[in-house]
C-alpha cells in the first residue's frame, strides 16, 4: 500500500529500511469513493494525505454556492488544508475524491512525533512545503500577469494528466473562469 509514498520520499530523502519501518508505524491507509469527502469546511484538518491512487480536489464554496477549486491532487501528490493542519483552526476548504482513491494519511500527532524522531522526515516535510509554496507563488504570478490563453496552455503542459482526468468545468473553476470562457479560450488556441 505504501509503495508510491516511499518511492516519492526516497527521491527527496533516502531512507534506510529501518527508517521506512519506523515511518510505516505512523501511516494510516484510507480509501475514498468518488465524491466522498476527506475533509469538510469548518472541520479541523487532523491529517494530511499522500495520494497513492486516484484524484482529489480542494475547494471552497462562496455565499452564492459557487465552487472555487484551489488544488487538484493525483498520484504522488500531497493534499491537505495546510493552514488548518498546522494551526488547529477550522478548515476553509473541502477536500473530496474525484475518483475512487487510495490515500496514506499522517495525523498531526504522528507528524509532530516524526519531526522529533527522524531528521529525514523533517527534511522531507520542508521540501514538500517549499515545493507547495513555490507552486502557489507561480500560480498567483500567472493569474496576475499572464493572458488567459497562456495560462491555459501552461496549465495543460504542466499537468497533462489532470486535463485528461478532470472535467472542464472544474478546470475553469481552478483557473477562476466560467466554463464558457474556458471553452472560448480552448477554441482560440485550437484555431491557431
Amino acid at each position: 500500500m505504501y509503495e508510491l509514498f516511499f518511492q516519492n520520499f526516497n527521491t527527496k530523502v533516502a531512507l534506510t529500511k529501518e527508517e521506512e519501518t519506523l515511518i510505516k508505524n505512523y501511516l494510516i491507509p484510507k480509501k475514498l469513493r468518488k465524491k466522498q469527502y476527506l475533509l469538510q469546511e469548518n472541520e479541523v484538518c487532523k491529517s494530511y494525505a499522500f495520494i497513492e491512487k486516484g484524484a482529489l480536489r480542494a475547494y471552497s464554496v462562496d455565499d452564492s454556492g459557487n465552487e472555487h477549486i484551489i488544488q487538484f491532487g493525483i498520484e504522488g501528490w500531497i493534499v491537505s488544508d495546510l493552514y488548518s493542519f498546522l494551526t488547529g483552526e477550522p478548515a476553509t476548504y473541502n477536500i473530496d475524491a474525484l475518483e475512487d482513491s487510495e490515500l496514506v494519511l499522517i495525523s498531526k500527532t504522528a507528524h509532530e512525533e516524526l519531526l522529533q524522531k527522524l531528521p529525514k522526515y523533517e527534511t522531507f516535510t520542508r521540501l514538500n512545503i517549499t515545493g507547495a509554496y513555490i507552486a502557489m507563488q507561480k500560480r498567483l504570478t500567472s493569474i496576475i500577469s499572464s493572458p488567459l490563453e497562456e495560462r491555459y496552455t501552461n496549465f495543460t503542459k504542466a499537468y497533462p494528466e489532470i486535463i485528461q482526468r478532470v472535467p472542464q468545468h472544474m478546470i475553469a473553476s481552478y483557473m477562476g473562469l466560467t466554463p464558457e470562457t474556458l471553452s472560448r479560450i480552448r477554441k482560440r488556441i485550437s484555431a491557431k
